[in-house]
C-alpha cells in the first residue's frame, strides 16, 4: 500500500513540474517603458518573464538577481548568441534587438529559468 502511495505521489510531483515549466499558460507581455525593461529573477523564475519589443529596436533588459542558486548565474537568449553573467544583488543592463518578429526564449543556463521576448 505504502509503495501504491509513493508512486501516485511521485506522478503528482511530476505532472506539477511538466506543467510549471512546459505547459502553464501565457501572461500578458510586459511593453518596455522608456526602453528598459526591468526583471527580477527570484524564487526560480524572472518577473516579468513575457516581454514585448518592437522589431528592429534596442531595448535594455536590467536584470537584478536576488536567486543565490548557481542556476540563475547566467542569462541568455535564443537567436542571438547573447549570454551575460548575472551577480547576486547587482543590476546588470543587456541591449537587446530582434529584427525579426516572433517569439524568443530567454534561459538560465541550464534552461530551467524561462522568459519570452514577443517581437512585433
Amino acid at each position: 500500500m505504502i509503495t501504491l502511495i509513493v508512486n501516485i505521489s511521485a506522478l503528482l510531483l511530476m505532472a506539477a513540474v511538466i506543467w510549471w515549466f512546459w505547459l502553464a499558460g501565457k501572461r500578458k507581455a510586459v511593453q518596455a517603458s522608456d526602453g528598459v525593461i526591468e526583471i527580477h529573477v527570484v524564487n526560480g523564475v524572472y518577473s516579468p518573464d513575457r516581454v514585448a519589443i518592437p522589431a528592429g529596436k534596442a531595448v535594455t533588459f536590467r536584470f537584478t538577481r536576488e536567486d543565490p542558486t548557481p542556476c540563475a548565474e547566467i542569462v541568455k537568449f535564443d537567436g542571438l548568441s547573447v549570454s551575460r553573467e548575472l551577480p547576486l544583488n547587482k543590476p546588470v543592463d543587456l541591449s537587446i534587438r530582434y529584427d525579426e518578429p516572433g517569439e524568443y526564449a530567454f534561459t538560465c543556463q541550464m534552461g530551467m529559468y524561462r522568459g519570452h521576448v514577443v517581437v512585433s
